[in-house]
């Protein structure tokens, strides 16, 4: 688990196929990494991946071919900038939300303008994605935790304080660029519950 709270912005190092599907080889950037331990989860632009290979300054991950489809990793180019976070302790605190690390499905950043200090953006998405999107409810986009300030049929908005941009990929976001989406986990689990209910 997470919180969609950043504690690195690294870049994306290396991609090479292996056995069928995709090794990917992460520089961690400013990501606190010293007592890293193989095998352990790390959020990479919000894509919960396993640490399968490292040093001190880079890890690998394997991204299977259903990761790659699902999200913007089989995409970004070589040196993207990259939103890190390692899973969460019992003891952390819980500044954000809870984030499974699973991407729900893919948005576009559609357009951005600056609000005072902070900086807003729209991001379009399907509907699969956006009916369990909610006003001032939380979404993680590439791994953030953020909350909606509006939403509609074909996409939502959200503000980022200078604080957010500063020490994420967000800085290097740009109009037309594809980002990852994970809906509440809330919403996911009432949903079926829901259905379930109906079920019987």
């Amino acid at each position: 688990m997470f919180t969609g709270l950043i504690a690195g912005v690294g870049r994306l190092a290396a991609r090479e196929p292996c056995g069928g599907d995709v090794r990917l080889t992460v520089d961690v950037g400013n990501l606190p990494f010293d007592d890293v331990a193989l095998g352990e989860s790390i959020a990479v632009n919000g894509v919960c991946l396993t640490v399968v290979e490292f040093d001190a300054v880079l890890f690998a991950v394997d991204a299977s071919n259903e990761t790659l489809a699902l999200t913007t990793l089989g995409s970004l180019a070589i040196g993207a900038p990259l939103n890190l976070e390692r899973a969460m302790l019992p003891t952390d605190r819980l500044g954000g939300h809870l984030v499974s690390g699973h991407v729900d499905g893919l948005g576009h950043a559609v357009r951005r303008w600056d609000d005072a200090r902070a900086v807003r953006w729209r991001i379009e998405a399907s509907m699969d994605v956006l009916r369990y999107i909610a006003h001032k409810g939380s979404v993680c986009v590439d791994g953030v935790s953020l909350t909606v300030n509006a939403v509609d049929d074909t996409g939502f908005e959200v503000a980022l304080i200078p604080h957010t941009v500063e020490h994420t990929a967000f800085r290097a976001l740009r109009e037309g660029d594809a980002v990852n989406l994970e809906i509440d986990l809330l919403a996911r689990y009432v949903e079926r519950l829901l259905a379930t209910k109906d079920a019987q």
